[in-house]
């Protein structure tokens, strides 16, 4: 069916009608702040405690505005004769937000899920240089992080949150008194206690009961010859 002459310009100006009647409402910035979507793309927080300076981040950002120093620290053998392990630690951790197109390919490829999404926008300055965050003015817009969605009630739980509860039980029945031993007395009497052997469970099987012939001795009844019984030889 073909659309009617005039139909697109009669729907645009229904809509300029209805906006027309309703009253214009403005938001008082900054005295009102604004509600944000959960997911609003704000600026990026560190979480520099899961950072293992891996530089994925910076090899994978699109625009190179992520600058990571870091030196490498002997670790000493957890057990004796072990051997030494060297790891990574953190020296400078910066995003320069004015070559930033937040794309979010940092936060995706993170491994250890160091960065995330804050919604604070707050972050203007008279100088582009200053544009350039370090990791403490990262650290602080990573407390405005909102929680993650609840997950689904039948949902399987965390592996972060099973490995934690794992160790915290363990270290609670490290740090438990150790259990009280039983009372002198009753170890005393469960010594006192005669055992039975084992044979005489088997010879308390073995026995006859009363009534039953012993399978081992002869019957006393087949060994007797026939003898007839009293008024049983004048019939004969």
């Amino acid at each position: 069916m073909a659309p009617i002459p005039g139909s697109g310009l009669a729907k645009g100006l229904a809509v300029t009608l209805r906006t027309m009647t309703k009253k214009s409402v403005t938001a008082q910035y900054p005295d009102a702040q604004p509600d944000l979507p959960p997911r609003t793309r704000g600026v990026i927080g560190l979480f520099e405690e899961n950072c293992t300076v891996c530089m994925l981040c910076a090899r994978e950002c699109p625009d190179w505005c992520i600058y990571i120093d870091s030196h490498k620290e002997t670790v000493p053998a957890a057990t004796p004769g072990g051997r030494e392990r060297s790891r990574n630690v953190l020296d400078r951790f910066a995003i320069d937000f004015s070559l930033c197109m937040y794309c979010g390919i940092c936060i995706e490829v993170c491994p250890f899920d160091a960065l995330f999404w804050s919604p604070e926008f707050e972050y203007a300055e008279t100088d582009i240089r200053d544009l350039t965050h370090e990791r403490d003015k990262l650290r602080e817009w990573m407390w405005t992080v909102p929680a993650p969605p609840a997950l689904d009630p039948g949902a399987e739980e965390p592996k972060e949150l099973a490995a934690a509860r794992k160790t915290a039980d363990k270290l609670a029945a490290q740090q438990a008194p150790p259990a009280t031993e039983p009372h002198a007395d009753e170890q005393a009497r469960a010594a006192e206690q005669p055992t039975r052997p084992q044979g005489d469970s088997k010879q308390q099987t073995d026995q006859p009961k009363p009534g039953q012939p012993n399978p081992g001795q002869p019957n006393p009844d087949q060994s007797r010859p026939d003898q007839s019984r009293p008024g049983q030889e004048g019939s004969a």
